[in-house]
């Protein structure tokens, strides 16, 4: 699958800090049961590459990706553990589109904007999203960088995500609020599906025209 075609099976990516291997794929299964189907599992635990190679082969409807990829290397493990795509919070020096497997990077400024579309990326994390302007900087960007795509992440929520994907320039949005850590800890799958559906169903309004 392509960048594109992976943010676009859900209104969410659920951005995961998984801090126990066994936590893995019941959680994975309770996303895709809400309807979310491409899940970051950050690289902030020492058992998250452990959790997406889980993910991967006993999960078969998730798209796995790895999140907080900040080097090469770390691109070439996430594709190597079974990753289908790379969420990294900036531009890595050196990596563009083409690598071991598709990479969304994050960019906060246009400058970071212009840098990663010559080396040739169309779909960009904005992060932190709503320390660096929100959905104001996303219609800012929108004029002079019709080209670029974008999924907002950081301090995205239920109650601002429509905001967001309302934007036409958004393609999705990432956040955590659909796997809360106290949720995860107890187990409580029923809730995190609960969570991902009322996720799954949030959608781009109709822009009225006057």
């Amino acid at each position: 699958m392509t960048l594109a075609e992976i943010l676009k099976l859900a209104p969410v990516v659920p951005v995961l800090i998984i801090e126990e291997e066994a936590h893995a794929v019941p959680l994975a299964k309770a996303l895709v049961a809400g309807g979310l189907y491409a899940l970051e599992v950050t690289l902030r635990t020492p058992v998250a590459l452990d959790c997406v190679r889980r993910i991967a082969g006993e999960v078969p409807e998730a798209v796995v990706g790895v999140g907080t990829v900040t080097t090469a290397a770390m691109r070439q493990a996430a594709a190597d553990n079974g990753a289908r795509f790379g969420v990294s919070p900036g531009l890595i020096e050196g990596e563009g589109a083409d690598g071991p497997l598709p990479l969304l990077p994050g960019i906060a400024t246009a400058t970071e904007l212009m840098w990663g579309l010559r080396a040739g990326f169309t779909h960009f994390k904005l992060f932190p999203a709503n320390i660096v302007g929100g959905v104001g900087a996303l219609k800012a960007f929108a004029s002079p960088f019709p080209q670029a795509t974008f999924c907002p992440t950081g301090g995205v929520d239920l109650n601002n995500a429509p905001d967001y994907l309302a934007q036409p320039n958004v393609i999705c949005v990432g956040g955590s609020w659909v796997a809360p850590r106290a949720a995860v800890l107890a187990g409580d799958w029923g809730r995190i599906t609960a969570l991902a559906k009322a996720a799954s169903q949030l959608g781009k309004t109709p822009v009225a025209v006057t």
